[in-house]
């Protein structure tokens, strides 16, 4: 834990487990207050919370339904409740529905937007109105949009809009002294990741990477940290390709 006690206040999306969990530890961990999101995990976000107090730190479990048009502004309402206001926002939530496109239906198209588009464009509207002047917005994106992997269309499609909102709304919240930015991990291991997929499947994606293995939360956390750092204030409108070198 941070000898130093950061008085800013970050919301991160998808907390409970997986990127999202280390995510909001690492923060916490450099004296950040965290509003630890989840949409079902309640007692693993509890136990994040749990761990990040036990360190030491300050964090506070929110559930709210990102597909709700009502969750941004009360995730923005618990930081201001809880901690007086909300500095840095962490767009980390997502689905992933893999399918041909020629299978694809409609409706996990539309899940797959709703929860990894249009969720975050209510979060990055809400952020631009409300996060204190000298914030810091990072948004996930993806490596499969450089790859452009077989089955990945709808989620590769909702991860490049989030490239194209962050570049345009990196340029109108400048003037605040905040800067927006992506993250694009590679396959990381989570469970997210690792589920429907065979030990062959992991390890011939594993093989892919130049580095031989899959990345590891705690890697993807460091970056986030980086880019909501003081170190980084003239990084603005950038996607950070965070994979081992697989593009």
């Amino acid at each position: 834990m941070s000898d130093h006690q950061d008085s800013r206040v970050a919301i991160v999306t998808g907390a409970s487990r997986g990127i999202g969990a280390a995510v909001a530890q690492r923060l916490a961990g450099e004296g950040i207050a965290v509003i630890v999101n989840y949409a079902r995990g309640a007692q693993a976000a509890a136990a994040i919370v749990e761990a990040i107090e036990k360190a030491g730190g300050r964090a506070l479990a929110v559930q709210a339904d990102l597909a709700d048009a009502a969750s941004a502004a009360a995730l923005f309402d618990a930081a201001e409740r809880m901690f007086g206001g909300a500095d840095i926002l962490v767009n980390n939530a997502g689905i992933l529905s893999l399918a041909p496109i020629a299978e694809t239906a409609d409706a996990a198209f539309e899940q797959t937007l709703a929860v990894n588009l249009t969720a975050v464009f209510r979060l990055l509207r809400e952020g631009a109105r409300r996060l204190r002047t000298g914030g810091r917005i990072v948004n996930f994106s993806s490596s499969v949009v450089g790859l452009r992997p077989p089955r990945y269309g709808a989620y590769a499609a909702s991860k490049a809009a989030v490239e194209a909102l962050t570049h345009v709304l990196a340029k109108e919240v400048a003037a605040r002294g905040i800067t927006v930015n992506a993250v694009a991990p590679g396959p990381v291991e989570t469970e997210l990741f690792l589920a429907d997929k065979t030990e062959d499947q992991v390890r011939a994606i594993a093989a892919m990477n130049p580095f031989g293995r899959l990345g590891r939360p705690e890697e993807i956390a460091a970056a986030v940290a980086f880019l909501v750092s003081a170190d980084a204030g003239w990084v603005n409108g950038q996607v950070l390709r965070a994979n081992g070198g697989m593009i």
